[in-house]
């Protein structure tokens, strides 16, 4: 379950740079979430499930449905206009090393040594592939839209936590995609000209991304979180770079130099590092 979350999630950059090839960007990511949006309430529904949350429950919701879904993926989507996929996933891979520096540095949490060896790691692996891509000559707004998307979804992430708490789980995972949907639509409306370039490979793109990484990589992630606990299953997000890069390279032909295949190594070992570090000993 953990490698399939990590191929899952980490194939959304492949399948939102087609989108975005034949579609406006916002206006594409408003309806995946409202169509994810529904299915997951219905599925929620049946499952006897309420939305009937408590406050803490809908304020993660809000926070969750804005940073990660409107400001993460928004900005991700407009970003790979002109970024490549690989880029773009390698950034969002670093979100459990922000975590932990958000844990460290704002909550006062202690990291271990191989936690801080991960995080230095980390650092140093980013370092190399930015340094890489800006001397090739990558489009630094599309850059920035995608750091500034990884600090939102690392506050959605803070956010979320006990957001699981008193049940419910599905019923959140959709109500957080219609809020995404709604805050998206709202800017998609006032921006975005409806211009679509109707191809087999939008219509293949977008029902992969509503229903793979939208809702299965999600179920998924809950399953795999119930079986081993949210610390263990976390680790499966160093997995997530490599499988990126790979499925830019495999479907979209994206080529890696060498200080992007070092540098996305050693962001590999940094994750891994400071995810294993969280762990109890035994």
């Amino acid at each position: 379950m953990g490698v399939a979350f990590a191929i899952m999630w980490a194939s959304a950059f492949t399948s939102a740079r087609m989108i975005v090839a034949d579609a406006p960007p916002l206006t594409a990511l408003a309806i995946r979430f409202l169509i994810s949006g529904i299915i997951g309430i219905g599925i929620a529904l049946m499952l006897g499930q309420s939305w009937r949350l408590s406050r803490n429950q809908w304020r993660a919701t809000i926070v969750f449905g804005l940073c990660q879904n409107a400001l993460y993926l928004g900005l991700n989507f407009v970003a790979m206009q002109t970024i490549e996929a690989s880029l773009a996933a390698i950034i969002a891979s670093t979100m459990p090393l922000l975590v932990a520096l958000s844990g460290w540095l704002i909550f006062g949490e202690k990291v271990r040594p191989l936690g801080t060896a991960g995080l230095i790691a980390g650092v140093i692996g980013v370092a190399l592939i930015m340094g890489s891509r800006i001397s090739a000559g990558v489009d630094m707004f599309g850059l920035i839209l995608c750091v500034i998307g990884v600090v939102s979804l690392t506050i959605a992430t803070l956010a979320v936590r006990g957001a699981s708490s008193g049940g419910n789980v599905l019923m959140i995972v959709g109500l957080q995609m219609l809020i995404g949907s709604a805050s998206l639509g709202v800017v998609a409306f006032a921006t975005e000209t409806w211009v679509v370039n109707w191809t087999l490979q939008l219509g293949l793109a977008f029902a992969y991304t509503t229903l793979i990484p939208g809702l299965a990589a999600t179920w998924v992630w809950f399953l795999l979180v119930n079986r081993i606990g949210a610390v263990r299953a976390a680790t499966f997000h160093f997995l997530t770079p490599f499988f990126g890069v790979a499925t830019a390279a495999l479907l979209l032909g994206e080529s890696l130099g060498t200080y992007d295949v070092l540098g996305v190594g050693i962001v590999m070992l940094g994750i891994l590092a400071v995810q294993l570090s969280k762990q109890s000993p035994r």
